[in-house]
């Protein structure tokens, strides 16, 4: 049986997810921000992949600019998106590596590869997901040689819970053809979910860093 453990399961990009590597035979366990990795993960006899979908938004704790961030939203915001994606990745590796390879997925976000404007300017958001990258690309070269696969995606805009501020922002909708041109809206979960389907699967695809951001980067 392929086991698949996906972060942030309850809800947005992770319930997408989940239901979409459930679709493809997977045997989905699902964590979210109170579970215990250790419990989970120690009860696993067997993992094939790991999705970290998961994630939050601390423009409510104070994010913003450098000069505007509080401390405790830069904290909050590095802890939750950056430091647990490393904890999930510590307990999982020794389980991939014992069924002789696999898949590690995570979810950064263009705002990791590009800078934002004022309606984007979240610079704890931006760190914390920038160094999902550098941390998933630097798995990537480590765990070759195990036959485990690193990559990750970044999604733009996507119709989810996190994203209510900028779906219910005029100035942000009115955007939308500029930031989104191949469709001018937001992304839909289901987006994500299968471009972290495929490199779940893709057997020679490592490293990988795949925008799902309706043309965002390609400007």
């Amino acid at each position: 049986m392929t086991s698949a453990v996906v972060t942030g399961f309850k809800g947005g990009i992770g319930a997408a997810t989940a239901s979409a590597f459930e679709a493809a035979g997977f045997t989905v366990i699902g964590i979210d921000v109170d579970d215990d990795p250790g419990a989970t993960f120690g009860a696993l006899d067997r993992l094939d992949a790991l999705v970290c979908a998961h994630g939050i938004s601390g423009r409510r704790l104070g994010d913003g600019p450098v000069d505007a961030c509080t401390q405790e939203a830069w904290d909050a915001v590095l802890d939750a998106n950056l430091r647990s994606v490393f904890v999930y990745c510590k307990h999982a590796v020794p389980l991939l590596r014992a069924a002789g390879g696999g898949a590690i997925v995570t979810v950064s976000s263009v705002l990791g590869l590009v800078g934002g404007d004022e309606d984007f300017a979240t610079h704890a958001y931006a760190a914390s997901k920038a160094g999902v990258v550098g941390l998933t690309r630097a798995m990537a070269a480590t765990y070759a040689k195990d036959g485990i696969r690193c990559n990750v995606v970044c999604p733009g805009l996507i119709e989810t819970p996190m994203s209510r501020r900028a779906q219910d922002d005029s100035r942000i909708r009115a955007r939308l053809a500029e930031l989104q041109p191949l469709t001018g809206d937001f992304g839909t979960p289901e987006d994500v979910a299968q471009a972290a389907l495929y490199l779940a699967t893709a057997p020679f695809v490592t490293g990988a860093v795949l925008t799902v951001d309706g043309g965002w980067t390609a400007r």
